[in-house]
């Protein structure tokens, strides 16, 4: 190398242009550039250097426009096509004589440039370019093309983000679902979630913060989602949507109904048939009746949707709702265990239609206990649709048109005694009902209301029923039982206030219900036997139950083995505490929200119960809305204590809210 030779260098990966100006130590060079700043490279850090010419700063300018003439990279293919005939390797002079019939300086540098950026044709070998076989440049070509054909898609992206994010209507292409899935993925999983880095890409093109916040913020402002999205539910393996595939099985059975396996179904449509359920409800899956007999004895019915008319174990609706276990109620809407087509269609008990159900009589003794029992799968046909409201207002009327509701309301009171004499628990907590319609929210408290426990006995009647006849016939079905618990001593019970004060603190006491194959005591409602059979529409295990009974009843064996049963039931304990689990979140999250928007009110508070008295940790229950929260106590109360609070902050997305105690001011003199 001499001074005014022309060489190469990266500056920061970019190509530069220099001239040598002269040694700097043994090896070492200053060079100056085209605007004139000198520095010092190694000959390391030279990567080509022109010899056979010396050349000025200035002339850098003009002899970079001349090689620019030369930069085709579609000459390359020529050249190579030449040369992998025999597979040679070339250097850069003796592509230029083959490119362009010269090797001036300018073009053994643009010969030079054409090797260094091509990424299919040649592989560099020392000083020398050798071209790659057939079959990998042909591979690269293809990964180059769909590299490109990702770029695009990636703009286009891009283009149709900006669009939307503007508010202009925008059609989404196939290719956008990965993009926008990443998003949604790390937005509900945050840093747990697969592919965070695809997320981050889109963050970064759109200058938004890389968190799973700032993944929410772009959803939400896309309006792909709502700001109030359930990220508690989409957490979870619960479906949401039902396939194609499950929607064509539900409409091929209301359009060709698939047959009976029920073909002398006891006819019961001449019973006065009720259903009494809130106003909302889709799925109506159970109606009671009553009938009066000689000698002054009445015979209960409790008539239960019979979904397995329409699905076999096994077929497609089956395996669905096994796979979801259960209907999840939230306060947006419910997801349902079975399409809702046939759920609240044929498989309902809609009023004036004939439909089949799974029916239980039952003859109680005049204590309550049972008396005779029978189960039949029958033909009904609802008479009358009727709200809780409605049936409380036609018990305190007492109307003598329909003297059969105040009789199921008075053998209702029969039956709870009964189940009090026999160790039944009662624990009356508040319940609310959270509602969202179009962001608007609304809370109610349900009062335990005698149409309520009206229905809640003769729903227990039919599960003690159901489990009885199992038992008899040693039948392997989800039996419920739950253990006795340890209550505290009558006398301590006795100084708590009562209503839920007392409730909560035997609440606190209270085991949880299990299931088993096995059938044994359910000590809080006080019977020897048990199970759930009165909700087959929204509940698997009731529909598992169904199914076993059914087969029984008509002389078939079980379809499903005692150790079939178990599997199914402990897949269905995981599904349904998810669910369960889901409701409880998302319905404390509407709570909190609620009261988020209410925070100018004043709210009366119950205080409950001491969690840990040494930290003023206790439970209050707003008692206008029926929800319990954790609070940090301000000072000293005593369970029963009411008190006045106002909200001070609340997140439902951080799950957070804070109380302040409300202290009436002395009045003035």
């Amino acid at each position: 190398m001499e001074k005014g030779n022309l060489i190469e260098f990266r500056l920061q990966g970019e190509r530069r242009l220099a001239v040598l100006d002269r040694p700097e130590g043994k090896k070492n060079w200053v060079v100056v550039d085209e605007q004139g700043q000198s520095r010092t490279l190694s000959p390391k850090q030279m990567s080509y250097c022109l010899d056979r010419q010396s050349y000025q700063p200035s002339d850098l300018p003009a002899f970079q426009a001349e090689v620019d003439t030369y930069l085709d990279p579609s000459s390359l293919e020529v050249a190579w096509e030449l040369l992998s005939e025999d597979g040679e390797s070339v250097a850069p002079e003796e592509l230029a004589l083959l490119l362009f019939s010269d090797s001036t300086p300018a073009q053994c540098y643009a010969a030079h440039r054409l090797l260094c950026d091509d990424k299919i044709y040649f592989k560099q070998k020392g000083d020398r370019y050798e071209p790659r076989p057939a079959s990998q440049v042909a591979e690269l070509k293809h990964q180059l093309e769909a590299e490109a054909l990702r770029q695009q898609a990636w703009t286009a992206f891009l283009e149709r983000i900006a669009q939307a994010l503007a508010g202009t209507p925008t059609d989404w292409d196939s290719s956008d679902r990965s993009h926008l899935d990443a998003l949604e993925r790390y937005a509900t999983l945050g840093d747990e979630a697969p592919g965070r880095s695809a997320a981050h890409d889109v963050l970064s093109a759109l200058n938004r913060p890389l968190t799973p916040q700032g993944a929410f913020d772009v959803l939400v402002d896309l309006g792909l989602w709502s700001p109030h999205e359930n990220l508690f539910l989409r957490r979870t393996q619960i479906p949401t949507h039902f396939s194609s595939k499950v929607l064509d099985v539900a409409q091929r059975c209301l359009t060709n109904f698939p047959p009976d396996t029920e073909p002398n179904r006891l006819d019961l449509t001449h019973l006065k048939l009720y259903t009494i359920d809130d106003a909302s409800t889709q799925e109506i899956d159970d109606g009671l009746s009553v009938e009066f007999l000689e000698g002054d004895r009445q015979r209960l019915w409790v008539h239960i949707a019979d979904p397995t008319r329409w699905l076999t174990p096994g077929d497609e609706l089956d395996l669905e709702a096994r796979r979801r276990c259960t209907t999840v109620y939230l306060p947006t809407g419910m997801t349902p265990m079975l399409p809702p087509e046939l759920a609240t269609g044929p498989m309902s008990l809609n009023a004036g239609q004939t439909c089949c159900a799974l029916s239980f009589s039952v003859i109680l003794n005049p204590d309550g206990s049972v008396d005779e029992f029978s189960i039949h799968p029958s033909l009904v046909k609802p008479t009358y649709r009727l709200t809780y409201d409605d049936v409380d207002e036609m018990l305190e009327l007492g109307l003598r048109a329909e003297p059969e509701i105040a009789a199921i309301g008075e053998w209702a009171k029969i039956r709870h005694r009964w189940r009090q004499s026999q160790g039944s628990i009662f624990i009356d907590m508040p319940e609310s009902a959270i509602k969202v319609n179009d962001d608007d929210v609304t809370i109610e408290v349900l009062d335990n209301s005698a149409s309520r426990q009206l229905v809640a006995e003769m729903m227990i009647l039919a599960g003690e029923v159901a489990a009885r006849y199992a038992q008899e016939h040693n039948l392997a079905i989800p039996f419920r039982h739950q253990s006795q618990p340890e209550l505290p001593p009558e006398e301590e019970l006795l100084q708590l206030p009562a209503g839920p004060v007392r409730a909560c603190a035997i609440r606190k006491c209270m085991p949880r219900s299990e299931m088993s194959v096995f059938p044994n005591r359910h000590a809080s409602l006080g019977l020897d036997t048990y199970t759930q059979v009165t909700s087959p529409i929204r509940r698997y295990t009731d529909l598992l139950t169904h199914f076993q009974l059914k087969a029984h009843l008509r002389g078939d064996s079980q379809p499903f083995s005692s150790e079939q049963v178990q599997q199914l039931m402990m897949s269905v304990m995981v599904s349904a505490k998810e669910a369960v689990l889901v409701e409880r979140q998302t319905c404390r999250y509407w709570a909190i929200e609620y009261l988020r928007r209410h925070n100018q009110e004043t709210w009366q508070a119950l205080m409950l119960r001491w969690i840990r008295p040494d930290d003023n940790l206790g439970s209050l229950l707003l008692e206008e809305i029926g929800i319990e929260f954790v609070w940090r106590f301000p000072r000293s109360m005593q369970p029963g204590e009411r008190f006045q609070v106002r909200v001070t902050y609340a997140d439902p997305r951080e799950d957070s809210i804070q109380f302040q105690e409300v202290v009436d001011s002395p009045a003035q003199v």
